[in-house]
């Protein structure tokens, strides 16, 4: 946690002191406290050591039955985890791809949650631990996001659902566009306050400014804001990176048709959430089968919060319940 000198001043809340519930302005402050917002202007390891910390400080217990096993998969070897329910038989797959920004995060970052998909849903749930930036540049996280989708079609026969929550819905997006033909392809995708290139980055330097929806109305949201989307896609482009390429940003695929039955849930005060908005209306303009629900009065990273603000708890379910469907085949109702 960081110490009293290191925290960060009280700023003006300003539209969002009465639009956010008591209970999760408690929880902003919380991870305030861990992770604060001046955090992005310090070395990556230190980053990396404080948000494992609030990550630990944040994560509940197992539920019930759930059990979780290491592994690598394919040819470089990509850590992943294995959750199941004991004694039953799953009926499908969902392959999860954690938030962090390409920059932060792992298997353990997000495995409560895993672990309460896989409770909540009954089926398998593989994590990926894709490479990270700046280490590891774009397409490195792509390719091996590809990499655990690939392994998982050609080793079990269940059906398999993408998911993945902020920088992990890009890589999610990014699979099922780049997997629409396979034997195999996913039956689904929930992505959950995806960043998926909004109109932000529209120019080969990677440095045109917002101009639309959130991106302006939400630029200064709680717990991320427009400066940190712009940080986090900087770091992780290789020089001459260009918006165009699909793998690095969905929403700049130039063909949006043969995709999954796609759910894609955002939060309403987050710069994020046109981009969900956006990607819902590209594939229903191809003829594909889509729905995007903002989540009112609630900020980016909501799913830390799902144990302390209703809120958040209703919105995790819904989350849960739109995985369930899909993995069975069925449209969210």
């Amino acid at each position: 946690m960081v110490t009293e000198a290191e925290r960060p001043e009280t700023t003006d809340r300003g539209k969002y002191l009465t639009l956010l519930d008591p209970e999760l302005w408690a929880y902003i402050d919380r991870v305030n406290e861990w992770y604060p917002p001046e955090i992005v202007y310090m070395p990556i390891d230190r980053q990396r050591a404080v948000y494992d910390a609030m990550c630990r400080a944040f994560r509940e217990p197992y539920p019930p039955g759930v059990k979780a096993s290491d592994s690598s998969v394919g040819d470089r070897a990509i850590p992943v985890r294995r959750y199941h329910m004991a004694g039953t038989a799953p009926q499908a797959m969902v392959v999860y791809y954690h938030g962090g920004g390409f920059v932060l995060g792992g298997l353990d970052s997000h495995d409560d949650i895993c672990a309460e998909i896989c409770a909540g849903t009954g089926f398998a749930v593989l994590s990926a631990d894709y490479r990270l930036a700046p280490e590891h540049l774009h397409p490195a996280a792509f390719a091996d996001a590809l990499a655990v989708f690939e392994w998982a079609a050609a080793t079990t026969g269940l059906p398999i659902v993408l998911c993945g929550e902020s920088a992990g819905g890009n890589l999610a997006a990014a699979v099922a566009q780049a997997t629409r033909r396979h034997p195999r392809r996913a039956i689904g995708q929930v992505l959950i306050y995806p960043e998926l290139g909004g109109d932000e980055l529209d120019g080969p330097e990677l440095d045109r400014k917002a101009r639309t929806g959130s991106y302006i109305e939400h630029a200064e949201a709680p717990l991320l804001t427009l400066r940190d989307v712009e940080f986090y896609r900087h770091i992780r482009a290789a020089k001459g990176q260009s918006p165009d390429d699909p793998t690095f940003s969905p929403l700049n695929d130039s063909d949006f048709s043969g995709l999954p039955p796609t759910v894609i849930v955002t939060a309403q005060c987050d710069p994020l959430s046109s981009d969900g908005q956006t990607y819902r209306d590209r594939i229903l303009a191809a003829g594909g089968k889509a729905w995007w629900r903002e989540e009112p009065r609630l900020v980016h990273s909501f799913l830390r919060a799902r144990k302390t603000v209703p809120r958040a708890s209703e919105a995790f379910d819904r989350i849960v319940a739109a995985i369930a469907a899909l993995g069975g085949g069925k449209w969210p109702e």
